[in-house]
């Protein structure tokens, strides 16, 4: 099958990495020259341009740029497109690009892999990202059932596991545990920069170590992407933010009011939900 990706980044050179060493023929297509050449280079993809044009040949279609371009790189791409060729996008936020696109084009299937890195750019590509890892389809009513066929068969042979679901549920469920973490991530960075006294400030820094490197670690992340989560799925991380600061108003109100034995009860509520998350 020819398989063309449009953005060749983290996630779009992950997927040609995966998608060439089980056979497929993969075009790429990046703004760079150098990002094609190199893509090349590391064999990521067969070939690669700037120009849109290359993907004419692509049975399915890729989109892998930031949110912000998905919609306009799709108006200007389906231009070189014939009717039978599958679009799909890797959004992080779904409900907006799957209601701007699939007026456009009749065979867009909206998807999302929940799989990544704290680096971005074509080097930071890696085989094998997707195994095990969550990948969300999200078509909507008029989708067409051998387009969403073709994108399952393909992302399960990426080795990551299947999920369905509404865009506007997608986005809702996302804004909880990755949009979330990201703002609350880097409020704490920012937070423990406040401090005022600058030995005590290097001594935290000297001595943070796992804990901190794993709860700061995706506030630390590509900005870019954080302001894009904020800014196309709005409402869903408002509303998750204002949650989160309900609760944590609460465990001040607990620590002021020296109020150890429900403090300890929250604390045990927490410790026995998070498996609920992560296994």
């Amino acid at each position: 099958m020819n398989i063309g990706i449009l953005g060749l980044g983290l996630i779009g050179g992950s997927l040609g990495y995966d998608l060439r060493s089980q056979g497929h023929h993969v075009l790429g297509v990046s703004r760079r020259e150098s990002t094609c050449q190199t893509a090349v280079a590391l064999g990521s993809v067969d070939e690669a341009s700037v120009e849109m044009s290359l993907l004419a040949a692509a049975d399915i279609i890729f989109i892998c740029t930031p949110i912000a371009l998905i919609v306009p790189q799709v108006e200007q791409l389906i231009t070189h497109l014939n009717t039978a060729t599958i679009i799909t996008d890797v959004g992080s936020v779904k409900a907006p690009i799957v209601k701007a696109i699939s007026p456009l084009w009749e065979r867009f299937v909206g998807g999302h892999p929940m799989a990544g890195t704290a680096d971005s750019g074509i080097e930071a590509a890696q085989k094998n990202l997707f195994v095990d890892r969550p990948y969300v389809i999200t078509p909507d009513a008029t989708t067409p059932l051998d387009a969403i066929a073709i994108l399952e068969e393909i992302v399960r042979s990426l080795g990551a596991k299947i999920y369905h679901c509404q865009p506007e549920q997608h986005d809702l469920a996302v804004s909880w545990i990755s949009h979330l973490p990201v703002m609350v991530s880097a409020s704490l960075i920012a937070a423990c920069m406040g401090e005022t006294d600058p030995e005590v400030l290097q001594l935290a820094q000297n001595l943070a170590s796992s804990g901190f490197r794993d709860t700061s670690r995706v506030g630390g992340g590509n900005p870019e992407l954080g302001v894009m989560m904020a800014r196309y799925n709005r409402q869903a991380l408002l509303g998750s933010l204002q949650k989160y600061r309900q609760n944590l108003d609460e465990l001040i109100n607990l620590i002021e009011q020296e109020d150890w034995t429900i403090l300890e009860a929250k604390l045990l509520s927490t410790h026995q939900e998070r498996p609920l998350f992560i296994e």
